[in-house]
């Protein structure tokens, strides 16, 4: 049976990949109706594998670098294609998670339907035996196991076509890229690990005035209860039934949590697709759903905040260095073109609002222009770029006069206030100096090698290695001033605690 599904699943990445190498090196403008066929048996074969290859479908319908213009259209019909599950196949883990009394909990369970389903879990609203409404998150029965055993066969799939398609897997790291959608998945498979990503993010969004998260009630790794949060989908809101002020403040309020998530916290929300968006005219909008959650290094982090700020710029070829910083260049790399297809880019979005520019279709160009040029995408890309995509056309359906620009520059006082403070932090302090002495090391030792050297009459210094020397210098002064700017400030604070 394990062989039969690495068949298929071959089968799917061979028709997932391909499709994408002859469109991207050898267009053929009649592949149109071949491709259209070949997306449609790739979607069936996902379906057919299971939830978690739903998933890394719904991934891929965002990663237009990787996969055709008719596969993502194809795949894209996997977000809501999730087949519901009779509720009575549901109650053995409740009594399982909950104990045989489980039903004491509640007055009152919509058992018909539920509100909503997806790859990994199912969930029912209820009412508790005090009055409150509730909804329960319940994980699939047998799910876990099908799951690692997908990832095992997935990382052995993706191994075995790294070798087939070198010259694809020169600018798509595929493992790289499989590896932070198995980590932003984790905590789908554990509710009780859902529910702290909750209480975390509950504490974050109190400084939002129209944001809030639902409050978890009760968390076992299989089931969750949580409050009910008011409203239905952003998706299924009619906007007239809010004010301007409120639609605003409310697109406002979920670009600015999403952005200091991105570049300050590194904690996110990696799928807010309008599903996972609650409103209500009069009441705080709601982030549900927080199983797949994203997270990002301060070095990545800083290296997304500078391709944002270029973009609000208007600066196509530093948007290009900061794409390349956060990947790389591979050795075929067409750099200036690249440039040029940045500078061009820029351009068309300055200013927009979320009405004119819709961002999954500027990533899209993003993606590909690198891909073509020689560019290695950071496997970062994946969730947050889906993240980024999902929060934007969620926004769109209330506020689509929304400028994605301004408010990323309303915002971004606040993210690098945030970010010196954090540089400024006793931890960052303390990794500085050990930094400085590492350095001051290194050069003692360096010095001691140069003077050996001379001594021996090898005195000879090539240019290459006289500019890391002086690389090295510039670094280690810089390293100096911030510590002695670090020691004051932090002298300053302690004066100032003393009085």
């Amino acid at each position: 049976m394990g062989e039969h599904r690495f068949r298929i699943l071959v089968a799917a990445l061979r028709g997932l990949l391909t499709s994408e190498i002859t469109h991207t090196l050898h267009p053929d403008p009649d592949h149109g109706t071949t491709g259209q066929r070949r997306a449609r048996d790739v979607r069936a074969m996902l379906e057919g594998l299971g939830p978690f290859y739903v998933k890394v479908g719904q991934i891929l319908s965002t990663r237009p670098d990787i996969v055709s213009d008719d596969m993502i259209t194809e795949l894209q019909k996997l977000h809501d294609q999730v087949a519901e599950q009779p509720f009575a196949t549901l109650e053995a883990v409740l009594a399982d998670e909950m104990g045989p009394l489980w039903r004491s909990h509640f007055t009152d369970i919509d058992t018909t339907r539920a509100l909503g389903s997806a790859s990994l879990a199912q969930v029912h609203a209820a009412t508790l035996a005090d009055g409150q409404p509730v909804v329960i998150k319940i994980q699939r029965p047998g799910i876990r196991p099908i799951v690692h055993a997908d990832m095992a066969l997935l990382r052995r799939a993706a191994k075995l076509f790294a070798k087939i398609a070198t010259e694809f897997n020169a600018v798509i790291d595929v493992e790289s890229m499989l590896e932070r959608l198995f980590d932003a998945m984790s905590t789908e498979l554990d509710f009780t690990l859902e529910a702290q990503n909750m209480e975390r993010a509950r504490a974050e969004v109190t400084t939002f005035k129209h944001l809030d998260i639902p409050e978890v009630l009760l968390a076992t790794p299989r089931v969750m209860i949580q409050s009910r949060a008011p409203g239905c989908s952003i998706r299924d809101a009619n906007p007239t039934t809010f004010t301007a002020g409120e639609r605003t403040a409310i697109g406002r309020d979920l670009l600015a949590y999403m952005y200091q998530s991105y570049f300050t916290t590194g904690f996110f929300h990696a799928d807010p697709h309008p599903g996972n968006i609650f409103v209500h005219p009069g009441e705080k909008a709601h982030l549900i759903d927080w199983g797949m959650v994203g997270r990002v290094d301060r070095g990545t982090r800083i290296a997304l905040l500078l391709i944002l700020v270029n973009i609000a710029m208007n600066d196509g070829k530093g948007l290009a260095r900061a794409w390349i910083a956060l990947g790389r260049a591979t050795a075929g790399a067409d750099v200036p073109t690249f440039d040029d297809d940045m500078q061009a880019l820029v351009t068309r979005i300055a200013d927009s609002t979320l009405e004119e520019l819709n961002f999954g279709v500027t990533l899209t160009t993003l993606l590909i222009k690198a891909t073509k040029r020689g560019i290695r995408t950071s496997p970062a890309v994946s969730v947050l770029g889906k993240s980024f995509g999902n929060i934007e056309g969620s926004i769109r359906y209330l506020a689509p006069e929304l400028s994605l620009t301004d408010t990323f520059r309303d915002v971004l006082r606040d993210i690098m206030l945030d970010l010196l403070d954090d540089t400024l932090s006793e931890q960052q302090a303390a990794r500085t100096t050990l930094e400085i002495l590492t350095a001051g090391s290194a050069a003692i030792q360096s010095a001691h090698t140069i003077l050996n050297n001379i001594v021996n009459g090898e005195i000879a210094i090539n240019i290459s290695q006289k500019s890391r020397l002086e690389i090295g210098t510039k670094r280690r002064r810089t390293y100096l001033f911030a510590a002695i700017a670090i020691y004051l400030w932090n002298k300053k604070q302690r004066t100032k605690g003393n009085r």
